[in-house]
């Protein structure tokens, strides 16, 4: 069993940056990806970003591309999602979990975090 826990959201102009920190405890399996999931309201619950166990390989979804940075520190536990160049389609609710594949479907993703909000503001 693994737990995780999202910290670092919060409320940012357009053009900010924030940095996400997703918390694990629990278990000591290996998944095969950590990943970035998040979700707006009245919309599906989006992968914007992946990474595999020995950090060396990350994917990112088209619309953060190039302004989010996902980095993982196994001896800390923690992953976290730099956030740059934020813009209000950004806001969303933000997702850290675990997956046994490295892919952004959620399907593939077994452990969850309750998410923290982001929020951009014009």
């Amino acid at each position: 069993q693994v737990h995780l826990e999202e910290s670092g959201g919060g409320s940012v102009q357009s053009g900010g940056s924030l940095r996400l920190s997703c918390a694990a405890s629990g278990s000591t399996d290996r998944p095969y990806c950590l990943g970035w999931f998040r979700q707006a309201p009245g919309k599906e619950r989006e992968g914007i970003a992946c990474i595999n166990w020995s950090g060396a390989d990350t994917y990112y979804s088209g619309p953060v591309k190039g302004r989010f940075t996902i980095s993982r520190d196994n001896a800390k536990n923690t992953l976290y999602l730099q956030m740059n160049m934020l813009k209000p389609e950004d806001t969303a609710m933000y997702f850290c979990a675990a997956g046994r594949l490295f892919t952004l479907n959620e399907r593939h993703y077994n452990y969850w975090g309750q998410g923290t909000q982001v929020t951009v503001s014009s």
